[in-house]
């Protein structure tokens, strides 16, 4: 990967700040029919997105951004996703679109040790929904306590590669804290699984947010500043075993304009994308523009 070019981030408004009002944690960007997508967590009780729901907005130049409305709600009181869904990424196969979210049962903050979210996924026809939540959730923590997901599996992000789906995912094990999430990745055949979680988890050790693209033949990651590789871009030529590229100060929860369109092949890097400013009171989202396209 080479990373001469590169220069860093800038950033320009997207969707202000709004009192009373969390916005987060966008997915990718998709461009369907000239209409830009987007995807993120919103809550009007609290800052945090653990009782958020999934929203969506439209863009016709990828800089003005226009909320449209809720895509995927809370589900029934005893489901995998009764307390929140959010953190959501998107994919699109063979004409349809999913949404992969993180859900909660139940109110993370009453249990945070012993709360075991899951993934789930929605699928419609057309990015405006309706949206059809599968019941089950696609990938759920691991059993073995000690196992690096065993608390927590969230915030997805898809690539294609080699004929088959490829989910990043990050992971916490019980009775861990933040600073000590990995990530980890599953695949699967068909969009709605059965997804198997790889033999050589959690394949990187750091990153408290997940954010990947197929970057040339190869696989590219920007991660926060958790972890050993914290504040780093990494690569793999496999897109499992990633070392560093470049030093960098990432987004803050980037969702990268996806160039590719999620087609198996060799990708053009980004550009562009969605992220996040938490600044302790209200999150809102921004445009970051960077020059990581690829050379391939």
């Amino acid at each position: 990967m080479n990373t001469s070019h590169f220069t860093g981030f800038t950033y320009s408004p997207a969707i202000a700040k709004e009192e009373g009002v969390t916005r987060r944690d966008p997915s990718p960007v998709i461009n369907v029919d000239g209409l830009y997508h987007a995807w993120y967590s919103k809550s009007t009780t609290a800052r945090h997105g653990f009782s958020a729901t999934v929203w969506h907005a439209t863009s016709e130049d990828g800089r003005r951004w226009t909320e449209e409305a809720e895509a995927i709600g809370r589900g029934p009181a005893g489901s995998f996703r009764a307390c929140g869904v959010f953190t959501p990424t998107i994919l699109t196969a063979a004409g349809k679109y999913y949404i992969y979210f993180t859900a909660m049962p139940h109110e993370w903050f009453e249990h945070p040790q012993t709360t075991r979210g899951a993934i789930g996924v929605a699928h419609s026809s057309s990015p405006f929904g309706p949206w059809e939540v599968e019941d089950a959730p696609v990938l759920q923590c691991s059993r073995e306590p000690q196992a690096f997901d065993s608390l927590r599996v969230d915030d997805a992000c898809i690539i294609v590669r080699g004929g088959q789906y490829w989910m990043y995912y990050k992971g916490r094990a019980m009775a861990e804290g933040a600073d000590t999430t990995k990530m980890g990745l599953a695949t699967a055949r068909e969009p709605l699984g059965p997804w198997s979680k790889h033999e050589d988890n959690p394949v990187l050790d750091s990153g408290h947010e997940v954010c990947v693209w197929p970057h040339g033949t190869g696989v590219a990651c920007l991660v926060c500043d958790v972890g050993p590789q914290g504040n780093t871009l990494q690569y793999s030529s496999d897109g499992v075993n990633f070392s560093k590229a470049a030093n960098t100060v990432p987004p803050k929860a980037p969702g990268p304009f996806r160039a590719d369109d999620f087609v198996d092949g060799p990708g053009p890097g980004i550009t562009w994308g969605l992220a996040m400013v938490n600044d302790r009171t209200w999150p809102y989202l921004v445009r970051f523009d960077c020059n990581l396209a690829s050379e391939h």
